[in-house]
Order: C-alpha cells, then sequence, then structure tokens
C-alpha cells in the first residue's frame, strides 16, 4: 500500500507527461460535487485555472460560497457558480439535476466527488423513504446524479463522467444482498463506505457498457490528508498524518480524467490511479462477481430511483 502515500505519488509523477494538462477549458462545463474543500476544491480550482466554466455543488452554503471567493481568487476566473444540494436527498438530487438539463444547454464533465463516511446506522429524514445514509450519498444520490444528467453530458462530444472512488473498495466483494446494511452487526461505517466505494466501480463500468456516447472513469486520489478523513478517519489520520498526499496529489489524477486528451485515449469504464489503468481486483482477494450481479445493483438502484421519485 506504500504506492498510496505521499512517496507513491511522488514516485509515480515522474512518469506524468507534463503537456497533459496543459488544456484551455474555456467555454466548458464542468460539475463538481464536494467542490468546497479537499480534493473537490482542488479540481475545480485547477480547472478554471484553465478558464473552465465551474458548477459548484455542494451541501453547505456558508463554506461553499467561502471556496468560491478563493476559487475566483486564485484564478480570476468568473464563472464560478454554486449550487446547493445534499446528495443523501434524492429527490432534491433528482429535481435538481432535471431542472440543469432543461436550463443548460450542455454539460461537458461530472466529477462525482462528495461522500461521507458516517460511524452509525442512519437513515434519511426526507419525508419520502428512509435510506441509509452512507448509502443514499455515495451510492444512490451519484446513481441519480450522473443518469439524470445523461441528456445534458450528450449534447456535446466527448463529454466525460469521473468518480471518485478508493482503494478500500479493493477489500470488498459486491454485495447486492444488504444494500443499506441492515444486515451489518455490529455497523461498521468503514466497510460501508468501502462497499459503496465498490458500488461506485461498478456503476462506472455498467455506465460506460451503456452509453458508449460519454466517457466514463473512476480513481482512487491514493492516501491524501483532507478535511474528510480528519473528520471520519481520525485514528487513521494520526497514524498516517506524516505521510500523507496533499489534497492537490491526491485530486491530480481525476483532474487529469476530466480535462485531458491523454485520459480519454483510454478505453471508457477504467479504474484508475496516479493517471495510469488498475485492476478493480486484488490478486486472490476473491471479490469478483457474475455479470448478473453487478447488473442486479443497477436495477436494484433502479427500482429505488423510481420509488423515491414516484415514477
Amino acid at each position: 500500500m506504500k504506492e498510496y502515500t505521499k512517496s507513491g505519488y511522488q514516485s509515480a509523477s515522474k512518469h506524468f507527461h507534463d503537456g497533459d494538462l496543459e488544456v484551455d477549458c474555456s467555454g466548458q462545463h464542468y460539475m463538481i460535487t464536494g467542490a468546497n474543500s479537499g480534493i473537490g476544491k482542488c479540481i475545480a480550482t485547477e480547472i478554471a485555472k484553465r478558464g473552465g466554466t465551474i458548477h459548484m455543488v455542494c451541501r453547505n452554503p456558508n463554506t461553499a460560497q467561502e471556496a468560491k471567493c478563493e476559487i475566483i481568487n486564485a484564478t480570476d476566473n468568473q464563472n464560478v457558480m454554486v449550487h446547493i444540494l445534499d446528495l443523501c436527498d434524492s429527490r432534491a438530487v433528482y429535481n435538481f439535476a432535471k431542472n440543469f438539463c432543461a436550463e443548460n444547454d450542455v454539460l461537458h464533465t461530472l466529477v462525482n466527488n462528495a461522500g461521507c463516511m458516517i460511524n452509525t446506522r442512519q437513515l434519511t429524514t426526507d419525508g419520502i423513504v428512509g435510506i441509509e445514509k452512507n448509502f443514499a450519498t455515495n451510492t444512490l444520490g451519484t446513481y441519480i446524479l450522473t443518469t439524470t444528467l445523461l441528456p445534458a453530458l450528450k449534447r456535446t462530444d466527448k463529454s466525460r463522467v469521473v468518480t471518485v472512488t478508493s482503494g478500500g473498495m479493493l477489500v470488498q466483494k459486491l454485495n447486492t444482498d444488504d444494500l443499506q446494511f441492515e444486515k451489518m452487526d455490529p455497523f461498521d461505517g468503514t466497510m460501508a463506505y468501502a462497499q459503496n466505494k465498490r458500488q461506485q466501480v461498478v456503476m462506472t463500468e455498467q455506465w460506460a457498457k451503456q452509453h458508449p456516447e460519454v466517457h466514463f472513469s473512476c480513481m482512487h486520489p491514493g492516501w491524501a490528508d483532507t478535511p474528510a478523513v480528519r473528520t471520519s478517519m481520525p485514528e487513521f489520520y494520526e497514524k498516517m498524518k506524516d505521510r500523507l498526499r496533499s489534497a492537490e496529489e491526491g485530486s491530480d489524477t481525476a483532474v487529469w480524467l476530466a480535462m485531458s486528451p491523454a485520459a480519454v485515449e483510454h478505453p471508457s469504464g477504467q479504474f484508475f490511479q496516479d493517471r495510469k489503468g488498475v485492476s478493480t481486483h486484488l490478486p486472490l482477494a476473491h471479490t469478483k462477481v457474475s455479470h448478473r450481479e453487478e447488473e442486479g445493483l443497477m436495477s436494484a438502484l433502479e427500482n429505488l430511483v423510481k420509488k423515491v421519485t414516484n415514477q
């Protein structure tokens, strides 16, 4: 796991091509969830530096506005917009994405970065249907946002969807029998999060098959020093803080996937680490499942979408 640390990034970056990020993003629209801090903010800043129009999708209006001002000041790019949305509110996510498609001609890139790790089993309280919050945010929210934004993404050539996942998913086998962790006793937020990240990888692979007009990818940022890591994994942070990547280093591959022409030369649906496509399974980990189970995840998500949006 040494490659996940700062030294791992420094070693890998020696082989990066500097020209890959010499990109003019002017006139292109980029939506980044969780863009008010950490990796999401770094992604937004790097794209804004290159002239892209930024749509920050954030839960907290105060921190979002602060981050917007900081990004504008750092990049001298005024085309930065804030959209307030809580990804665990499934109907709100659906309505937001539908309205965005109706009000905007095109979306060039969606970066699914926002996520949560809640260490007790909690249900959403949006008044529609109670859904376990980690699953609601990390998996269902990502699914609804992405699939509902597809009309806007398909209005342009070479559009992209990048999902920030985690190497933690490598120890998880997809489990479609307990999507909301009702059988997990005792509840383990770290394992729930890792299962959600496995689900995101499977979604990316399935979307790539279903929607060839869009380039889909997911990536592992490595172990990075972000507010989310400090809050959700304090013991891990204290143990590893001297070896963690910076948020900028953790965001590098997502930035590359979101804007570089070199990224879309790779097949759609891949999992990346430090700008390289890597396996989604560890040797001898026994985490592979059948195509039927992977398709079963997509069917279960689509049925949940119909339930929460009253379709």
